[in-house]
């Protein structure tokens, strides 16, 4: 006979299975090579069950750029549409995961701040691995640049100008932008959005 599972284990499971049955996905805290994994297996999963669109809400200060790359390339993978909702703050390669939609498709809750910048990084060592370093972050730099100004309409020169410091923007900023289309208040404003 199976042993029952402690209350956490099943509170957490529940909502587990409501958060699939919602097809929602949860993108919080730092971006990592786990939260990576586990997005793109959830986004994958989703996907497999049905066409419909997947919800995934963004709150996050960003974290390693090449996991924000991974879960941005599987959104735009997988077949199903996805809404991307910002809350609380859309941040650095959170924000980079946000853009992996088109705009109709990119909301945020009146509250979210969103921040745009340059890569950074901490070289160190020899040299000769500092220059090489200095150059992936260049490289990385425009590479981000270049996903703003696509998915924003707003000339590359602007973008690179705009990232060379940090830019935060409040909910209508972002909008203004163009990182947002629009600003709601209650999931039915995005029923719209479902096909």
């Amino acid at each position: 006979m199976e042993e029952p599972l402690p209350p956490t284990d099943l509170r957490s499971a529940f909502l587990e299975e409501k958060a699939f049955k919602s097809r929602t996905v949860f993108v919080f805290g730092t971006i990592t090579d786990a939260t990576a994994a586990e997005t793109a297996r959830r986004l994958i999963a989703l996907a497999a069950d049905s066409d419909a669109p997947i919800h995934v809400l963004v709150s996050s200060p960003g974290g390693h750029l090449e996991s924000g790359d991974a879960i941005h390339d599987i959104v735009r993978f997988i077949d199903a549409p996805v809404n991307m909702i910002g809350t609380g703050w859309v941040g650095s390669a959170a924000t980079h995961v946000y853009l992996a939609v088109p705009r109709e498709r990119r909301f945020c809750l009146p509250h979210t701040r969103f921040l745009i910048h340059q890569p950074s990084g901490g070289a160190g060592g020899p040299a000769s691995d500092i220059a090489i370093q200095a150059r992936e972050i260049v490289r990385a730099r425009e590479r981000i640049a270049q996903v703003i100004a696509r998915e924003t309409g707003r000339p590359l020169e602007r973008v690179l100008a705009d990232i060379e410091r940090d830019r935060w923007m409040s909910a209508e900023e972002a909008v203004d932008y163009g990182l947002v289309s629009r600003i709601v208040e209650r999931q039915a404003a995005i029923m719209g959005s479902r096909s």
